[in-house]
C-alpha cells in the first residue's frame, strides 16, 4: 500500500477511533461519530455524523424504525456536511459491514462532493478475528503507522493465544448462547461465535462468520445454553442487565439450564464485543472466565461481566 502523508483524520466508527488512538495518533483526529466514547478524549473531537434514532428508545422502537428507513432506503444517519468541509480531512475511516451500526461509505457520498480535496476513504468491513487484525494492520498502512499496528496486533494475538492455552486443557465446553437484541430476539454473529469457542465454549445459536439474524424464544430454549450471555448491540453491563429484566419471556424460559442454575451474565457488548476493535482480545478473555472460572484474567476482563445471579425480573416478566 502506498501511505500518503496523514494530517487530518476523521473517524466514523467507533472500533477504528480506539484502533487509531491505540496508535498514537491522537493529534491527528480530528473528528469522530456520536458514538466515538473510547478513550475518553475522543469525546473531545467534533463530532460529524448522528443516527436519526434516538438510542434512548426502547429496543422494539429502535428495531422498528431501523426496519422502516431501510425499507424506504434511507441512511440511518445524518453527515455534518459544513464540519467536514471546515475540517478537511485527509483520511476518512468508515465501514461497510452493517449500515445499521455505523455510518457507511454510502452516507458520505454527497458530502464529500463539496469538498476541494477530496479524501482517501479506508472502508473496514471485518467477519472474524482475523479480519479485525487485519483492519488494524490496514490503518497502520494507511497512516504511516505499520509498525507500530504490527506490534498491537501481536501482543492481540498473544493474548488470545494465553486464553486458548487455558481451556484448550479443560474437558467440557458449555453450551452458550449470545443475545445480541432482546427485542426482537437476536443472536450474536461475525466474530462472536468464534470468540465463544475460543473462549472455551460451544455457541448453540450463532454461525461462525455469519451476521446475526432473528430467533425465537422457544429456539433459544430448544438450544438448552448452560451460559445465557447477555449483549445487547451497544449496550453496557448495567443497561444490558435492566434491559433484560424488563423483558417478557414465553413459559419455559426457568426451565432454561443457565436461568435455572443462575449463569445468565449482561456483558459490556459497547466495547469488548460488538465493536470490532482491539478490545475484543479483553472480551474474549471474559467469557473464558465466565465458561471457566478458575481460568486467569485480567482485571479489566473481570470488569466486563455482571453476573445476574439473584436478579429478578418484574413481575409480569415472571409471569409469562
Amino acid at each position: 500500500m502506498c501511505y500518503i502523508r496523514v494530517v487530518r483524520i476523521v473517524s466514523l466508527l467507533p472500533s477504528a477511533t480506539e484502533i487509531l488512538f491505540a496508535l498514537g495518533l491522537d493529534g491527528e483526529i480530528v473528528g469522530v461519530s456520536h458514538e466515538c466514547d473510547h478513550p475518553p478524549q475522543a469525546r473531545s473531537r467534533r463530532v460529524v455524523i448522528r443516527s436519526r434514532i434516538s438510542n434512548g428508545a426502547p429496543p422494539g422502537d429502535i428495531d422498528r424504525m431501523v426496519r422502516e428507513y431501510v425499507s424506504r432506503g434511507e441512511s440511518l444517519y445524518s453527515v455534518d456536511a459544513e464540519a467536514l468541509v471546515e475540517l478537511a480531512p485527509d483520511l476518512i475511516v468508515t465501514q461497510d459491514l452493517c449500515h445499521v451500526c455505523a455510518a457507511s461509505p454510502d452516507d458520505l457520498a454527497s458530502s464529500l462532493t463539496r469538498l476541494s480535496q477530496p479524501p482517501r476513504v479506508l472502508s473496514l468491513n471485518p467477519h472474524n478475528l482475523a479480519d479485525v487484525w487485519a483492519d488494524i494492520e490496514k490503518v497502520g498502512d494507511a497512516t504511516g503507522r505499520k509498525e507500530r499496528a504490527r506490534a498491537l496486533v501481536t501482543e492481540l494475538e498473544k493474548c488470545v493465544a494465553a486464553v486458548e492455552a487455558q481451556v484448550r486443557r479443560l474437558e467440557k465446553s458449555p453450551r452458550v448462547a449470545l443475545l445480541e437484541w432482546l427485542n426482537p430476539l437476536y443472536n450474536g454473529g461475525h466474530w462472536v461465535p468464534e470468540m465463544i469457542r475460543l473462549a472455551g465454549g460451544e455457541d448453540v445459536l450463532g454461525q461462525e462468520g455469519k451476521p446475526s439474524f432473528p430467533i425465537t424464544p422457544e429456539q433459544v430454549i430448544g438450544a438448552a445454553p448452560e451460559v445465557l450471555l447477555i449483549a445487547p448491540c451497544g449496550y453496557n453491563t448495567r443497561q444490558a442487565r435492566d434491559e433484560y429484566l424488563r423483558t417478557s419471556f414465553p413459559l419455559g424460559w426457568e426451565t432454561i439450564s443457565a436461568v435455572r442454575d443462575s449463569r445468565v451474565f449482561a456483558l459490556e457488548a459497547s466495547g469488548y464485543f460488538s465493536r470490532p476493535g482491539p478490545r475484543l482480545a479483553v472480551g474474549l478473555e471474559a467469557l473464558a472466565k465466565i465458561f471457566h472460572p478458575a481460568i486467569k484474567v485480567s482485571r479489566e476482563a473481570e470488569s466486563a461481566v455482571l453476573s445476574l445471579a439473584g436478579a429478578k425480573r418484574s413481575a409480569q416478566a415472571a409471569s409469562l
